[in-house]
């Protein structure tokens, strides 16, 4: 044999040898595959989990709706299309696989029909109902800190009756004066808070009578209280006189409050106070 075909004799026995090692290793890696591709997520587990509870709680419930309307298993299965050990399994908790439709048609069948939502996002559940007034709150007592005054939230005006409280109390003992800071997420009753805000300010000077008593709204400056304040400005401007700016810089600074009661944007996107500027008002 010469070299030429002893070499391509080689070669082609290689290649079969290599060929044959292939096929031989194909089930190995298949099965490699297999196990790589079963490795699941935490949130499949997770929603495996919360699928077989809630199956189970289903299923209970649709047992004991077919035995308050006097049910058999046969005449339920008949109605909805689904054999009877299926239906049987599904009643003990086994449906976390069964289809959306198996479960519309079995409440229909019982008369209890399904209701299935998405809830409301997870940090909207984890916020507070009060979330944005408690956000002025935070920071108005925050700038307490800064400015160094003592800050109380929820102060009682008056002892006796904690329900009579304004929304942070912040004590300047510099220049001997109380200042009462209401904060506002979105109105209501607009004369009634004002009246409101009157009642606390008296319940102040009484229990404090050696200290100056400074009262200021801090309103969020969303589009509707813009709104709603534009409307009234004559209401507005006689209830709150004082300057704006001098305000926003007494409560950022530190600087003595104005002596007449005011009113401050709070805006959400900065997180900051803003002074309010008032309307021209047309004679």
């Amino acid at each position: 044999m010469s070299l030429r075909l002893a070499t391509a004799y080689g070669h082609g026995r290689a290649k079969d040898y290599a060929a044959s090692r292939i096929a031989r290793l194909k089930p190995v890696i298949g099965c490699l595959l297999i196990v790589r591709r079963a490795k699941r997520t935490s949130l499949e587990i997770l929603g495996e989990a919360e699928a077989t509870r809630l199956a189970t709680t289903l299923g209970g419930q649709a047992r004991s709706a077919r035995r308050a309307r006097r049910l058999t298993l046969a005449v339920v299965a008949r109605r909805t299309g689904i054999s009877l050990s299926r239906l049987s399994e599904i009643e003990l908790g086994d449906g976390a696989a069964t289809p959306i439709a198996t479960w519309v048609a079995l409440g229909i069948a019982l008369g209890r029909p399904l209701a299935v939502s998405f809830s409301r996002p997870l940090d909207e559940q984890r916020s507070p109902a009060d979330a944005g007034h408690l956000e002025i709150q935070e920071y108005i007592l925050k700038l307490a800190r800064t400015t160094g005054r003592s800050g109380t939230f929820e102060l009682p005006t008056r002892p006796i009756d904690a329900s009579r409280s304004v929304d942070v109390g912040l004590h300047d003992a510099r220049h001997r004066t109380r200042i009462h800071v209401e904060c506002w997420n979105t109105f209501g009753d607009l004369g009634g808070a004002v009246r409101a805000t009157h009642r606390k300010h008296e319940d102040a000077a009484a229990t404090w009578p050696d200290d100056r008593i400074a009262t200021v709204w801090v309103v969020r400056a969303s589009a509707t209280n813009r709104a709603i304040l534009a409307r009234f400005p004559h209401i507005v401007d006689a209830t709150f006189p004082g300057s704006s700016r001098a305000w926003v810089r007494a409560l950022t600074h530190g600087t003595p409050p104005p002596p007449q009661p005011g009113l401050a944007w709070f805006d959400p996107a900065t997180g900051r106070l803003v002074e309010r500027r008032r309307a021209t008002i047309p004679a």
